[in-house]
């Protein structure tokens, strides 16, 4: 089932629709991982051949993890269950993953886990609303097959900060009617224009986010603690024990 989902979704971006997307993401993926070094990142899922993004990476080592075998990725495995150590890499890419995805909290948790203190990660996923949301209105209209769990930036944002990540950028992108035989020309200008003036009808969003380093503040053995004084009592008197003593004698 994995192979013909992943056929299916290869055959789309091979059309003029998915080749423009596809061209245009790769230079946000590359401004995206401008400036993140460490010695292993990671990608989670397909999206174009396995050279797409990892091209960018700035890392020692990159690696390709897919549930399928198409498109030669480094390694076939459930993206839920991660084979790769916790605190051990330095950047983790998701182009689309958690589109085709009915697990994406699972999925965002072991990046969470895998992901070394100030690591980073890259998500590029479909807007659920906007110009793409009307494609249901729009005859001959097509989203990528099997793109059946778009999640919201504004949601995916959340999720993220509820694992203790900062978000540090954040980009809504290409601007052009979901018709697979749209052959018009991507223009910067035109993104510029979508970017700046109506954002809302994007069909993509792209965003980043470091996880923060937990920090521990050392807490004082009680025993150490130095004793305090408690001010504010009366002096001790003499003249119970003298009135005793009178008696007594």
């Amino acid at each position: 089932m994995q192979v013909v989902r992943s056929q299916i979704k290869q055959e789309w971006l091979q059309t003029p629709l998915g080749e423009a997307l596809l061209q245009l993401e790769s230079r946000i993926v590359e401004e995206a991982l401008d400036g993140i070094f460490g010695e292993q990142c990671l990608q989670l899922g397909m999206w174009g051949e396995n050279r797409t993004f990892v091209r960018f990476t700035r890392t020692q080592r990159c690696c390709v993890i897919a549930e399928a075998p198409l498109g030669e990725p480094s390694a076939v495995g459930e993206l839920h269950r991660l084979p790769v150590d916790s605190d051990s890499v330095d950047a983790v890419l998701l182009p689309h993953t958690l589109d085709y995805s009915d697990r994406p909290h699972a999925i965002l948790r072991e990046v969470d886990r895998v992901l070394r203190s100030s690591g980073h990660v890259v998500i590029l996923g479909f807007k659920p609303v906007g110009l793409w949301g009307l494609r249901r209105l729009v005859p001959g209209a097509a989203l990528p097959p099997g793109a059946d769990n778009l999640i919201s930036d504004r949601r995916l944002r959340d999720w993220l900060q509820l694992l203790d990540m900062r978000i540090q950028g954040s980009l809504r992108y290409f601007f052009r009617w979901p018709l697979p035989g749209n052959k018009a020309r991507s223009s910067n200008k035109w993104e510029r224009r979508g970017q700046a003036w109506w954002p809302e009808l994007a069909a993509c969003y792209m965003l980043s986010a470091q996880k923060r380093v937990s920090t521990m503040t050392p807490v004082r053995q009680l025993w150490r603690r130095k004793p305090q004084v408690v001010t504010g009592l009366a002096e001790p008197s003499t003249r119970v024990s003298r009135i005793r003593f009178d008696q007594n004698s």
